[in-house]
Order: structure tokens, then C-alpha cells, then sequence
């Protein structure tokens, strides 16, 4: 143990700051949505999720996150209020957003040929907080169907006070044909 932490008591009891796996799925074949439903709300206040290599069945499409607060059996369709900074390697830069949305839409125009695909991480904050809006900020990068090299910068706010117990990442009007996908619990 480092003497600093003996001297302030810190004896590795806690681990602040710790990411601390609760699921990785790895899709191969087509899903609908790739669904977390044990997130463990009630252990975490933020949460972290990884996107390696998400491929879509078919080309052009928008990557959407929704939440849950029936531990899955439905997914919510409004106040889902986001915007982002998308950016291409062709010079183009937009500026997206949407409220009351009926998702996060966090990256649009992803391709799925060859080595087209997405990669990105999630923060999530106050999933298990029935008293306070559910927050996400992202950053990803990834291929268009032009193709093009992309990166995208984003947040967005869930403006319903209440649980949100599970949550599902999926392609607008598409199947996810591919990809790695991590959840995270940040040790508090």
C-alpha cells in the first residue's frame, strides 16, 4: 500500500473510478437490438458502454440508444431531447439534433460493406434515479456508406425523472449484423 493511502486510511477498500464490467454481448448474426437488461441502476450512478465494430444488414443507417424502465419489456418513444457534432473526413459538418425524440440518435449514414462500421463509447449518468433526467455524452467514429471516414461528439438528455432499468442499442429500421458491446458500472 502507498504510504499516502495508509496515512489517509485508504486501504483499497473502495476503488473509486473503477469501471467495473456487468455485461459484454457479441452479436454475429442479424438482432434487433443488441438489449441490456441487467444494468444494475441501483449499485451505479454512471455507467460506460463500449460500441466495437457495429455493423448494420443494410447500408445508410443511424444508430439509436433507448431506454427502459420495465427492465426491458418495452422501451420509451418521447423526451429523448440530443445533438451532435458530426464530422467527415470529406470536409462536411453538421450539427444534428431532435427534441422529444423517440431516441438518441447517436451517429446517422453508418455504411456496412467491407470494413464499413462503428465504434463508440457511452457515458450514462442517473439511470437508477428516479428523481433526476438521465444524462448520456458520447464519442465515436466509424465509415458511411460513401465511404467516408466519420467522427461524431454528442449528449443528450432523457427529460422524464424516473428508473431507467435496461437499455437497447439498434440501427434505424435495420438489424445489427455485427459488433462488441460492453456495459460498465463506475465504482463510486
Amino acid at each position: 500500500m502507498p504510504l499516502g493511502a495508509a496515512r489517509f486510511g485508504l486501504g483499497g477498500i473502495i476503488d473509486f473510478g473503477k469501471l467495473e464490467l456487468i455485461q459484454t454481448q457479441t452479436i454475429t448474426s442479424n438482432t434487433g437490438a443488441v438489449q441490456f437488461t441487467t444494468i444494475k441502476e441501483d449499485v451505479y450512478s454512471t455507467h460506460f458502454l463500449t460500441i466495437a465494430r457495429m455493423k448494420s444488414d443494410a447500408d445508410n443507417k443511424a444508430v439509436e440508444l433507448e431506454l427502459s424502465n420495465d427492465g426491458g419489456s418495452s422501451y420509451e418513444t418521447s423526451t429523448y431531447y440530443w445533438n451532435f457534432d458530426y464530422m467527415k473526413a470529406n470536409g462536411t459538418f453538421t450539427i444534428p439534433g431532435a427534441a422529444n425524440s423517440g431516441d438518441f440518435t447517436i451517429i446517422q449514414n453508418v455504411g456496412n460493406a467491407g470494413s464499413e462500421c462503428f465504434n463508440a463509447f457511452i457515458y450514462l449518468q442517473n439511470l437508477g434515479s428516479s428523481s433526476k433526467f438521465t444524462t448520456v455524452n458520447w464519442q465515436g467514429a466509424g465509415i458511411t456508406q460513401d465511404p467516408d471516414m466519420i467522427s461524431v461528439f454528442g449528449a443528450g438528455t432523457y427529460a422524464t425523472a424516473e428508473t431507467n432499468n435496461a437499455l437497447q442499442l439498434k440501427f434505424s429500421s435495420d438489424n445489427v449484423a455485427s459488433g462488441v458491446f460492453s456495459l460498465y458500472g463506475l465504482a463510486e
